[in-house]
């Protein structure tokens, strides 16, 4: 006897099971395989400080549900999962650690100390993210795990650094970057986000050094006017002209700047004229960088003045940039007046790291840079030629725009977490030398005991060659050879410009291939109320709690149904519940088949274990393997539900192939619970019933097939309790390595569940045409019994009238579904309009009508209770409204609206209790 499921769906009953087996049993392992198609995905690699949140989820469901797919369709299908070192992040974390169980600083432990405390930082608290990955049903190939500063992956980055060096692509030098003060470390600048916060602009006048009035500048940093070399105006700005290579004088401090000619300003803007802080701007620095200006540095590494500010040395700079504006504004300058002019309330675009949130500080600072300017030419010529496709398209925009505005990279990072910049210096010549080795000399002057460059790289520099430096690189490894390039990178657009950017000029430099052929962009999870998850706001919604609460399946089901590629979702708790509901109706119906039918196994009519016939691997036609049932026992529900799912099949494998996920899993939806479970299953309970054994096997063959091909679809999209119904079919092996329904890509039509000869198809085609008209009809009498009010156990004859073009036999055997889908007691069908009852209710369909008698629908005893009670309640209001009406003390005091509301109120209710003793009248007899 077939196991039987439990009676409630409960996935905490199988979930953790089914995982754990899947994982054991290897399910999730690829190879190369010369004999099958490669496919693979890399996992964008969380944070190994992480947990997973919302973001994850959705990220990481997309994934799945393409791995899953190309699982079942015959592929090795490799997603390579990881995490990565996070560097910034990490050692925030580890220092904040030791500061409070050791009560000592980093700079107090030292450098190995503190390497040798993250590593067992990650050992310890590394795992956590990936066991909720498995909650989640992430069905990654564990066996391939790496972790970004893994042996193997430092020697890439290593690899990667020194050929980029000696390409002279990687260069050292001082230049303008942007500085977290808090993070204590150089940033790029796709890690810096920007804001608007409300400021100001104030306008001092620069005095000129000749005892002109000078000129008059806006800023919103005063503090950096103590690094101030020049002030530049347009040279075509004619207020100007006349000023071009005098001097001015920096207020109070004294010191005499050049007025420069120079394209930057805008003469519309402000002033027309700007003050130029080389060492504190990037648009500055470029400027003084043409006309060799002095970079005088004002502001240190820990945001405090340095000793160019003068008196104000060591003060917080916005401490400093309150007191100096009070200085300048009490001060005297030419003319009588102070130096500020006036100040403007604005809103300041801020540069603001993306870690700590802190406003970073642009500075000149010595550090290692990556030419970006040949480098981005082959990944946009990528992007251009088709190569590397954007889904949705419009995120190439995106890309091509940060790639051809892109300045050199920092790579450099004053931490001491992340993979070390392998350059090494001499003290006694000062050789710089690069080297996959630390070198025992130096090559100049032969002197030993080199020391190594203090700062690590970037975390994106590793992250950069994550698709191919975990495939092996630089050794050309058989799994690159294979693997390389990735199917498809799933992502957040947020950080299309941290990493996706990096990877494509990184792949091409190193492989001379993208790393990926598409990029699938999707959007953020947003709380219910579309504001963006954050600690901070305290809106974020645990993954694993509602996976508690409503089982795996429905977190994935209701993240890929809300999620339009490219586009932000909200989380919603009903669509949540909607989709356990869901899962609940399949887990019901699915108990209900193998209640009644057995396995596969123990159905006559089917080949053991399989909807399909034996030619299904080598022609994977989408023919129903019914060969021992004879086609004419096969009914008209049979053929309708047998090609529902043929062409759904199709289609959803069409949406997934160009990554619409979302309408896939809209069909899916309405395939199972509409057409499958409120539909067919209804059709053929009845047969199920009956005597006839032979029509039983029939419909419990159908049943299961039909079944089996759902469960494949849903799969990729339901991986747990598909699974676990799949279980309890008599299946031979797991569904996860099973096989997809239908495969596009060998060029299959749309074919006939049942049979190739056109006569067959044309049987199909009609069956199909009877069971939709079908559907119609139930669904318009239901309608007309909700409308009237007959109760739903009220057996009711109907009459169909035909158009023209539609015979008479094309409902032939449909009187029987009608009859016990919408309790009919008759059907009555006629083509000439002879029979149609004259007092009926009606709906009007495509190619018919149905009647359905007013006598019939009517339980006159019931209807005349009824409105004798609303006769009664009318008499009740009519008479409170005279008697209300007639009070002279009423309708003297009261406003004339509130009066004549009153008699309108009169004059409705009047007419309805007309209406009543007429309808009374009319079936006093019947």
């Amino acid at each position: 006897m077939a196991k039987i499921p439990e009676k409630n769906y409960d996935p905490k009953n199988f979930e953790a099971r089914i995982y754990g087996e899947w994982e054991r049993s290897g399910c999730f392992h690829a190879e190369a395989d010369p004999s099958k198609k490669p496919f693979a995905i890399v996992m964008p690699p969380p944070n190994i400080t992480g947990q997973l949140h919302m973001g994850h989820a959705l990220d990481q469901t997309l994934q799945d549900v393409l791995i899953r797919v190309k699982r079942l369709q015959g592929y090795s299908a490799l997603w390579l999962p990881g995490t990565d070192h996070a560097s910034i992040a990490t050692e925030v974390r580890v220092a904040e650690d030791i500061l409070v169980n050791e009560g000592k600083t980093k700079a107090e432990l030292g450098r190995d100390e503190f390497l040798k405390r993250a590593w067992a930082w990650k050992d310890l608290y590394g795992g956590r993210i990936t066991e909720q990955q498995r909650r989640l049903g992430t069905s990654c190939d564990w066996e391939r795990e790496r972790f970004t500063m893994d042996e193997g992956l430092n020697k890439a980055v290593v690899e990667q650094f020194v050929r980029l060096y000696e390409k002279n692509y990687i260069y050292k030098g001082n230049r303008m970057i942007n500085w977290c003060p808090v993070c204590g470390t150089s940033l790029s600048d796709a890690e810096v986000e920007h804001e608007d916060r409300e400021g100001r602009y104030w306008y001092f006048r620069y005095p000129a050094a000749d005892g002109g009035e000078g000129i008059v500048v806006a800023t919103s940093r005063p503090e950096t006017m103590f690094g101030d070399t020049a002030i530049a105006v347009h040279p075509d700005d004619e207020r100007y002209r006349g000023m071009i290579g005098k001097m001015v004088v920096l207020p109070i401090v004294g010191r005499r700047i050049p007025v420069i000619a120079d394209p930057y300003p805008d003469p519309g803007k402000g002033t027309g004229a700007v003050k130029i802080t080389p060492a504190h701007d990037p648009n500055d620095f470029e400027v003084g960088e043409r006309h060799g200006l002095e970079q005088i540095v004002c502001i240190g590494p820990n945001a405090k003045m340095t000793a160019a500010a003068g008196k104000y040395e060591g003060m917080d700079r916005y401490d400093c940039r309150r007191a100096w504006v009070e200085e300048l504004a009490a001060a005297s300058g030419s003319g009588g007046g102070g130096y500020l002019v006036k100040e403007e309330k604005v809103n300041i675009p801020i540069g603001i790291c993306y870690r700590c949130d802190t406003a970073v500080e642009p500075m000149v600072s010595e550090q290692w840079f990556v030419r970006m300017d040949e480098l981005a030419k082959p990944a946009i010529d990528a992007a251009k030629d088709g190569r590397l496709t954007h889904v949705p398209e419009r995120f190439e925009k995106i890309y091509l725009h940060w790639l051809e505005d892109i300045r050199d990279w920092c790579i450099s990072r004053q931490l001491w977490g992340g993979h070390r910049i392998p350059a090494y210096y001499c003290d006694s010549c000062g050789e710089i030398i690069v080297a996959r080795e630390r070198p025992e000399s130096c090559a100049s002057c032969g002197a030993s005991g080199l020391r190594q460059d203090e700062d690590v790289l970037d975390t994106w520099f590793s992250s950069a060659l994550w698709p191919f430096s975990t495939l092996g690189w630089p050794e050309n490894t058989p799994d690159l050879s294979y693997f390389y390039p990735t199917s498809v990178l799933v992502t957040g657009y947020d950080i299309i410009f941290f990493w996706v950017v990096r990877m494509v000029f990184s792949g091409l430099e190193a492989m001379g291939e993208s790393p990926f052929r598409h990029v699938l962009v999707h959007g953020l999870v947003r709380a219910e109320d579309g504001v963006k998850m954050s600690k901070s706001l305290g809106n974020g919604v645990d993954p694993i709690d509602i996976i508690d609460r409503y089982g795996a399946d429905a977190l994935r089901f209701m993240l890929i149904n809300g999620s339009a590629a490219g586009g932000d979702m909200r989380f919603s708790t009903d669509k949540i519940e909607a989709a356990r509901n869901f899962a609940n109706k399949l887990w019901n119906a699915s108990r209900f088949i193998i209640m009644n039918t057995g396995s596969d196994k123990s159905v006559s009519g089917l080949t053991p274990g399989s909807a399909f016939g034996p030619e299904h691997d080598q022609a994977s036609g989408y023919a129903l393997c019914l060969e021992n049932i004879p086609k004419h026992r096969l009914r008209d529900e049979d053929l309708w539900i047998l090609k529902k799912i043929s062409d759904a099949a199709i289609d959803i494998t069409r949406n997934i192939e160009s990554f619409d996920l979302s309408v896939a899993t809209q069909k899916i939806y309405e395939l199972v619970r509409n057409e499958y479970c409120d539909w067919y299953i209804e059709f053929v309970k009845p047969r199920l019933a009956g005597t006839d054994e032979d029509d039983k096997a029939v419909a419990r063959s159908v049943l299961i097939a039909a079944l089996s091909d759902l469960l494949r679809l849903l799969h990729p999209f339901m991986p747990f309790i598909t699974e676990e119904i799949w279980s309890f079919m008599g299946k031979d092996g797991k569904l996860i390595v099973d096989r997809w329904p239908v495969a596009l890509d060998r060029g299959e039509k749309s074919p006939s569940y049942v049979c190739d000869q056109d006569e067959d198809d044309e049987a199909v085609a009609r069956a199909y045409a009877k069971i939709e008209m079908v559907k119609e009809i139930v669904r318009a009498v239901r309608n007309i019994r909700t409308e009237a009010g007959a109760a739903p156990s009220r057996a009711l004859p109907i009459t169909i009238k035909l158009d023209g073009d539609l015979g008479r036999e094309q409902l032939d055997g449909a009187g029987a579904l009608i009859g016990k889908l919408a309790n009919v007691s008759k059907v009555t069908v006629t083509e000439d309009g002879a029979g149609v009852p004259d007092d009926a209710m009606s709906s009007i369909l495509t190619r018919l009508a149905v009647y359905v008698a007013a006598d019939d629908l009517l339980d006159y005893g019931a209807e005349r209770e009824r409105l004798g009670k609303e006769q009664s309640r009318l008499e009740g209001n009519i008479a409170r409204l005279r008697g209300k009406l007639s009070n002279e003390g009423f309708t003297a005091k009261a406003p004339e609206h509130i009066v004549q509301a009153e008699r309108d109120k009169l004059a409705t209710e009047e007419d309805a209790y007309e209406k009543v003793v007429a309808r009374l009248s009319d079936i006093a007899d019947k």
